[in-house]
This record gives structure tokens, C-alpha cells and sequence, in this order.
């Protein structure tokens, strides 16, 4: 009897499944497709990737051979138009050294324009972002541009976790030297030397200039 009642019972489980298979069977078809051509899609995605970033090492790497021989106009003009079309990692490079090459030979309004393109690039990491914005207010300070140009540049980067800020206050010091200041000049040099925290380039650099602000040269 027992055995019976367990067909039974196998009947109507069986008779269940496909009502639910008729009912349900056409999502679980398209869910399977689904998760087939995802895996597809994203193992295909993944290989795309790969094959641009290894495309656009390349390209920077031939760049900035092109720069390391003498060629800068060449390799800035290389590395422009990678950055136009290039992922955000090797965007934010290329600009970078775009700009670098372009300063090397004296085109500094050129590279002062790429800085700031790149500093309004709200795909870049922050950091880098504010690396632009920095090496922006050096090329404006080199260029003798207006004061307040320069500062307003630096103010949002003298911040206490912001990772320029010890560049952005050796920056603030010569913009004070450049208008006299010497007390502004020599309260932020003084500054630098002490922070433990700062690069050691930029406490030296400090120390040699509060040196000559002490003796007046």
C-alpha cells in the first residue's frame, strides 16, 4: 500500500512540475540565455580591455620615446591624440606628459590649456586632478600671470589631507617672494622645513630659500 501512495504521490508531484514548467518554463529558458550570453558579454568585455590598454601602452610607450629623443613636438602631438581617445588611466598620463613636453619647448599657453582640460576631467581621479591644477599654477606662475590667478589655483589645494598641499605651499612662498611679501615668504618656508610630514626635496628646497630670505639675497 505504502508503494502505492508513494506513486501516487510521484503522480502529482510530476503533474505539478509541469504545470510550473508550462507556466514558468519560457523565463528559466530566457534567464539561462541570459546568464550565457552575460558570461559571454563579460569574458568578451574583458578582452577588449585588455587588447586597449596593452594598444595604449604602446602608443604612450612610443610617445615618450619619441620625447626621451629629442622629438617633443612629435611625441606631445602622439600623446594628444591618445589621450583623446584613451581610457582614464593613460588619459590623465598622456595629458600629463603632453603638457610636460610642451613646456620643454616653450609652449607653455598650450600646456597651461592642457592642464586645465585635464583638471575639468571629471572621469580622472581626484588626485590627479589636483596634480593638474597644481602644475597649472607653476606654468601661470613661470608665464608672470596676475597674483590672484596663481593663488586662486592654489587655495583649494593647500588643504591638510590633500596630497599637493606641501607643493602647493612652496608654490604660495615664491608667489609671495615675487611680490615682495618676504614675511608671508619666509612663514611658509619656515613652515616647510619643520613639517616632518613634507617631501624631503621640497624641506630642502625650503631651507636653502629661507636661507637666502634671512640674508637677503
Amino acid at each position: 500500500m505504502a508503494d502505492v501512495f508513494h506513486e501516487v504521490d510521484e503522480e502529482l508531484r510530476r503533474e505539478q512540475y509541469e504545470k510550473l514548467w508550462k507556466k514558468y518554463g519560457r523565463y528559466v529558458i530566457a534567464l539561462a540565455v541570459a546568464v550565457v550570453l552575460g558570461t559571454g558579454a563579460s569574458v568578451g568585455w574583458k578582452e577588449y580591455t585588455a587588447a586597449a590598454r596593452e594598444s595604449e601602452s604602446a602608443r604612450f610607450v612610443t610617445a615618450v620615446r619619441l620625447i626621451a629623443s629629442g622629438e617633443e613636438a612629435k611625441g606631445a602631438a602622439a600623446l594628444a591624440a591618445l589621450a583623446d581617445d584613451a581610457g582614464a588611466g593613460y588619459r590623465a598620463l598622456a595629458r600629463l606628459r603632453q603638457a610636460a613636453a610642451l613646456r620643454r619647448i616653450g609652449d607653455h599657453g598650450i600646456a597651461l590649456s592642457v592642464y586645465d582640460r585635464l583638471a575639468a576631467d571629471d572621469g580622472i581621479d581626484g588626485h590627479l586632478r589636483d596634480l593638474a591644477r597644481m602644475l597649472g599654477a607653476q606654468t601661470l606662475l613661470g608665464l608672470g600671470a596676475a597674483d590672484d590667478e596663481v593663488a586662486v589655483r592654489l587655495d583649494p589645494l593647500l588643504a591638510d589631507r590633500n596630497p599637493w598641499r606641501h607643493s602647493a605651499r612652496e608654490l604660495r612662498g615664491a608667489l609671495a617672494l615675487r611680490q615682495g611679501d618676504l614675511d608671508t615668504a619666509r612663514r611658509e618656508f619656515e613652515s616647510l622645513t619643520d613639517d616632518q610630514g613634507a617631501p624631503p626635496g621640497i624641506r630642502a628646497r625650503a631651507a636653502e630659500v629661507l636661507a637666502a630670505v634671512k640674508h637677503g639675497i
